[in-house]
């Protein structure tokens, strides 16, 4: 299938489903999940605002899955309402819904955008107790998944670590959607060959500049620092920026190690004072290093 094509196939089941919206719901996680939901945004956001009603939903994945995606949305939507119904009068959950794994789940993904409420700690001691004693009972692929979610949860995680694992367990399951697997896996390729080419070009930049010649103590962690640019800034159109955020990145490295390690203090002292003016003119008499 053509990456264009996947992607229509995609929507189309975004906007063919309305008539299932546990269905519609389900798709919109698992292209989050697998960090392709920027694709559909605008069938996203309209199929979240027309599935608002599963809120009140007597389903704990329903309701639940239903909050979080509303509240990702914008939605201001109280969970203490949304919850009520599958507690009891002291706000403790019942009993009956600890065998809902797929329900437990969804509550404690739902558990770590709490706002306070006080329904959101109690889901989340419920949901984990009873998720973490279930795990040696169910199929092998249920139960790696459970503590997966458990060990990794949803809103503390960084999610384009997790899209590989989330395409494997989804390929794992007796009902499949075709289209948005193969999607996913070109998705992962072509980020992986986007990376690739980028950093490629910060390392060339890294050894023209030559820094590790002149200080050799400083750090040369050129990987790291990409790292943490590829982390904050997503997206195949936002390449230049990643490049650049890197290069501001080392220089930081650099900068500290220069103060650790090389310079002296009347050499330090020169340097801070070139930057707090921020003219070039103040740092003739710096060494060569620091003016590289």
């Amino acid at each position: 299938m053509e990456y264009q094509e996947g992607l229509e196939s995609v929507k189309a089941r975004l906007h063919q489903n309305h008539k299932n919206k546990r269905e519609v719901l389900t798709t919109i996680d698992h292209l989050k999940r697998l960090c392709m939901d920027h694709y559909f945004q605008d069938e996203i956001d309209n199929a979240v605002d027309s599935c608002l009603d599963l809120l009140h939903s007597d389903d704990l994945l329903e309701a639940t899955l239903s909050l979080r995606l509303a509240r990702e949305a914008k939605y201001d939507i109280s969970a203490d309402e949304v919850l009520r119904k599958f507690t009891d009068d002291n706000g403790d959950f019942k009993i009956d819904h600890c065998k809902d794994i797929r329900g437990l789940v969804s509550v404690h993904d739902i558990s770590h955008l709490n706002m306070g409420e006080s329904s959101l700690y109690k889901a989340k001691e419920f949901s984990r107790r009873h998720l973490t004693s279930a795990i040696r009972h169910l199929n092998p692929n249920l139960a790696r998944y459970v503590r997966h979610s458990l060990d990794h949860p949803y809103h503390v995680s960084l999610m384009q670590y997790k899209a590989r694992y989330h395409l494997s367990y989804l390929q794992s399951l007796p009902t499949r959607n075709t289209a948005m697997e193969e999607l996913a896996v070109a998705e992962l390729y072509l980020n992986k060959l986007q990376h690739q080419k980028e950093m490629q070009e910060v390392k060339r930049w890294w050894m023209d500049l030559g820094l590790t010649r002149e200080i050799r103590t400083a750090r040369d962690q050129v990987l790291k620092w990409y790292m943490w640019a590829m982390t904050v800034v997503q997206g195949f159109s936002l390449s230049r920026y990643r490049i650049e955020i890197t290069k501001i990145i080392s220089f930081v490295y650099i900068v500290d190690d220069i103060f650790d390690l090389v310079g002296t203090q009347e050499e330090l002292s020169l340097f801070s004072e070139a930057i707090k003016k921020w003219d070039l003119a103040a740092a003739g008499s710096l060494p060569g290093y620091m003016l590289s």
